[in-house]
């Protein structure tokens, strides 16, 4: 594929392409995390010119009825695009977005000649498509990644990272995972400092702790929990360290073992050791891929007693190493 150089003396152009029903965050947080990287650095050339657009331009209207004007028409973006970004959203407007020919077919002319094309949440699907992600890794939103696959079986669909580099092409999870991948672009181009003074400015983390599985189960024990269970579970995910013995959660949740048994399985859909030792792995992929420490102390730091106790959880659970792990996903990968 044939991408154009950057010009690094001249601001970088991204396009955010929405649509009517599009996801308003989608849109907004990625631009944010680009507006505030043109003013974290020292005065001079801001390294970013971003630029709203949608298929026929003018105005569009997000999922939650934010009206948003002036967008411009695809057809009538400027040559020389760095980065392109499609946005999510609702299921009726996505679903106009992938029938829209020109839409996919323009895709497919600027593609070659542009550095990164990124999707935030089901914008996946758009990106699929155009035939983009086919043998790629790729995901979306984590209730979106099933129909992903059967929408393009070609796709290697992995539901539980909350962003996927696989250039020239970019996809994020969910909604506020656009923001994490956009972190990652600002990175990439201007450097950690930058990526790292717009976390702070934005209050987040430079980068998010666990994959989408923590909020997709959390998400499933809200729904059908009790308030007690529902604390604890978040308080396991929050910190998997430590004693997490049956004895020692039911008496934190005010129980018998017999009985926290029951309803733990009966309102979380899982045994207390299985939620446990999911915290855990989730705990030690986000270690493995953010931070450069030795097996034994990202067991450690995961809750894990031991070396072998973290590789037997990963053969069961992600059927992988941690080493192979961390060679397929870590920041050095």
């Amino acid at each position: 594929m044939t991408q154009t150089p950057s010009d690094h003396h001249s601001p970088r152009l991204v396009a955010l392409i929405g649509f009517d029903g599009v996801q308003s965050l989608d849109l907004i947080g990625p631009m944010e995390v680009f507006a505030i990287a043109n003013s974290a650095l020292p005065e001079g050339q801001p390294p970013y010119r971003v630029i709203l657009a949608s298929a026929a331009g003018g105005d569009i209207v997000s999922n939650a009825g934010l009206r948003m004007a002036g967008m411009t028409p695809v057809a009538d973006l400027p040559e020389g695009l760095d980065t392109i970004v499609v946005a999510g959203g609702g299921l009726d407007g996505l679903v106009r977005e992938i029938n829209d020919t020109e839409l996919v077919a323009w895709l497919k002319a600027r593609a070659p000649v542009t550095r990164r094309v990124a999707s935030v949440c089901s914008g996946a699907f758009v990106l699929a498509a155009a035939g983009f992600l086919d043998g790629r890794r790729a995901t979306t939103h984590w209730n979106s990644c099933e129909l992903l696959a059967q929408f393009r079986p070609a796709v290697r669909v992995e539901s539980d990272a909350i962003f996927v580099a696989e250039p020239p092409f970019y996809t994020s999870a969910g909604v506020t995972a656009g923001v994490d991948l956009c972190l990652a672009l600002v990175e990439d181009d201007c450097g950690a400092a930058t990526a790292l003074a717009v976390a702070r400015h934005l209050v987040l983390f430079m980068r998010r702790p666990g994959g989408q599985s923590q909020f997709s189960a959390g998400q499933t024990v809200q729904t059908a929990a009790t308030p007690r269970l529902r604390a604890l579970t978040a308080d396991i995910v929050a910190d998997p360290t430590g004693d997490l013995t049956l004895p020692t959660l039911a008496a934190r949740a005010g129980m018998t073992e017999r009985t926290f048994s029951r309803s733990f399985a009966k309102e979380v859909g899982d045994t207390p050791a299985a939620f446990v030792e999911r915290a855990r792995v989730d705990r030690a992929k986000a270690l493995l891929e953010t931070a450069d420490w030795p097996l034994a102390r990202v067991a450690e730091r995961s809750g894990f007693n031991s070396l072998d106790a973290l590789h037997r959880a990963f053969q069961k659970r992600v059927s992988a190493t941690p080493g192979d792990y961390r060679a397929r996903f870590g920041a050095r990968r």
